[in-house]
């Protein structure tokens, strides 16, 4: 069974800093690009950012780039999300995501963390 297990969010103080990870199993992760949705309460899920499987290049939302970094560690199936300079607008919970193309695309999904920015 494929799984997606995220780690490390928290509680922090407006301009505190998390390291979040999504440690995937039971797919082939190094042809798999993966990304991190976040959704707040009443608000759609946002895409925040994500990494390719290839070449390893990345993508940010507006909102975060600059202060969140997006890495992956190939040899540990597992993705990072270091997030500086947190602001309350952070506040979320925050889901893994695992994309692979394989004749079709099938997503798979974790079952999120929370962060919370305190002001």
């Amino acid at each position: 069974d494929v799984q997606l297990v995220e780690s490390g969010g928290g509680f922090v103080q407006d301009g505190g800093s998390l390291r979040m990870s999504c440690e995937c199993s039971g797919l082939a992760f190094d042809k798999s690009a993966i990304g991190w949705v976040r959704q707040a309460p009443g608000k759609v899920r946002e895409p925040v950012s994500c990494i390719s499987s290839g070449d390893g290049s990345t993508w940010y939302t507006d909102s975060v780039r600059g202060r969140f970094t997006i890495s992956r560690d190939n040899d540990k199936d597992t993705v990072y999300l270091e997030m500086n300079r947190l602001e309350p607008e952070d506040t979320a919970n925050y889901f893994c995501n695992a994309q692979i193309t394989i004749r079709t695309v099938t997503n798979y999904w974790g079952q999120g963390t929370q962060v919370t920015v305190a002001s």
